[in-house]
């Protein structure tokens, strides 16, 4: 993880957030699959890369949207997934890699989030279950992936920044590459409410990860010290991190792209 500290920058370069001439750029693809969890039809959003081939296996990174969002939100353009990726790739600095953007409020009783209250968190809460049992599944029935820890990686702005976290650190045989950028508080005790860990389960006794990348604001005024908060516990409990400061961006797509940014570049290496 030392080594990867070293390519760690605070913002993305212009030039590979833009469309150019030279590069095929992916288009985002709309899909369905049956939620058991959740009990309902449930969208998914999945960028393939370009040339992409049912010959190749290729690694899959789930990225988790935000308290009130849905699957639609880390598709805009203002957070530049296709451009990132096809750039790099063509740069030789990033894997070909499936992206998967899922609606993580899972609840049989509720279609959506209906305000900020211990209810609608555990609703966001429960995706962990429609993951192991119901997306992950459908992912590696309907697309050419990779599976194994050292092929899956998990991320996540604000909410779900929280949840990749809490999926993370309950499934490392699962995920090997671990990232959040501006996680909402009250993944443990004493951090919020409703929490569901305690303090010192914020570490890995077995198979921790390849990268765990964490990403903070410093003019983040939602989600607050919650990121600083979470690194004092990791570190307390020797856990190895990388820490990402962004001293310009707030609670929105300008944290989240350079977050991206270096994590694309991080995993499956």
């Amino acid at each position: 993880m030392k080594e990867l500290g070293k390519m760690l920058t605070e913002t993305a370069p212009e030039e590979i957030l833009k469309r150019n001439g030279k590069t095929a750029y992916p288009e985002f693809e709309r899909h369905k699959y049956f939620s058991v969890t959740a009990g309902r039809e449930t969208p998914v959003n999945i960028l393939l890369p370009c040339g992409y081939s049912e010959d190749r296996e290729y690694p899959v990174v789930y990225i988790l949207h935000g308290y009130y969002c849905n699957q639609d939100w880390m598709a805009e353009d203002n957070v530049h997934i296709p451009e990132m990726l096809a750039n790099l790739a063509a740069k030789n600095e990033a894997k070909e890699m499936i992206v998967v953007l899922p609606y993580i409020y899972c609840s049989k009783e509720m279609p959506c989030c209906t305000k900020m209250d211990t209810q609608n968190t555990l609703n966001y809460d429960n995706f962990i279950n429609d993951l192991m049992t119901d997306l992950m599944p459908f992912v590696e029935k309907n697309f050419s992936a990779a599976k194994g820890r050292e092929n899956t990686a998990v991320t996540g702005f604000s909410m779900g920044g929280r949840e990749s976290l809490f999926i993370g650190i309950s499934h490392p045989e699962l995920f090997g590459y671990i990232g959040a950028v501006c996680p909402a508080p009250g993944l443990t005790r004493g951090t919020g409410d409703p929490w569901q860990l305690e303090e010192e389960q914020l570490k890995f006794d077995e198979n921790p990860p390849r990268l765990l990348l964490l990403s903070a604001a410093e003019n983040d005024n939602v989600v607050e010290d919650s990121p600083r908060r979470y690194k004092s516990i990791f570190d307390k409990n020797g856990t190895e991190l990388l820490w990402h400061s962004m001293q310009r961006t707030g609670h929105d797509a300008s944290s989240v792209t350079p977050h991206l940014y270096n994590f694309f570049r991080m995993i499956f290496r």
